[in-house]
């Protein structure tokens, strides 16, 4: 069953902004064992929390991390990354890291590269679509069968022509 993710709101926007990451290694080592995955997916909850954004899935293998996040539209994804990859750097040099130092020289656990993709709902057509048909001005008919479609599915969010309203 697919979960249904919530909206998310701000001081002044409303959002549903999920964004997949992977970081790798450096040098694509195999470094992590299961105990380092587990204390990293505690350690990214938090960050994530504590810069406004939230850890949805975490998986990992033992040279790569893949995260599913929402993320604020106030947060530079730069630095929502370097925020993470130096909060699971540090925690796992800490707990683990008589463990990982013949595998990794310096002072450096990930590359410095990383993967973001922009996940949502609707496949890009669906999308380029929607935003094409904007240009259209919407008929009383059209704006009659949007709410009776919202009742039918029972959406409980308020349509309001011409203004953004928060569900």
């Amino acid at each position: 069953m697919e979960k249904i993710y919530q909206w998310r709101t701000g001081r002044y926007c409303i959002y549903k902004n999920f964004i997949h990451l992977v970081f790798v290694t450096k040098y694509r080592k195999g470094v992590f064992s299961k105990e380092m995955l587990n204390l990293m997916e505690v350690v990214i909850n938090n960050s994530c929390k504590k810069m406004g954004g939230e850890l949805l899935e975490f998986g990992g293998e033992e040279d790569h991390i893949h995260l599913f996040v929402s993320l604020s539209p106030k947060v530079a994804l730069c630095h929502f990354v370097g925020r993470l990859k130096g909060a699971s750097s540090y925690a796992i040099r800490k707990q683990f890291g008589n463990n990982i130092k013949e595998k990794l020289w310096g002072k450096h656990l990930w590359s410095p590269s990383y993967c973001a993709v922009s996940c949502g709902g609707a496949s890009l057509k669906i999308v380029k679509e929607y935003v094409k048909n904007q240009q259209i001005p919407s008929s009383k008919k059209g704006v009659k069968q949007s709410l009776r479609e919202k009742r039918r599915t029972g959406d409980k969010s308020r349509v309001r022509i011409g203004k953004i309203r928060r569900p």
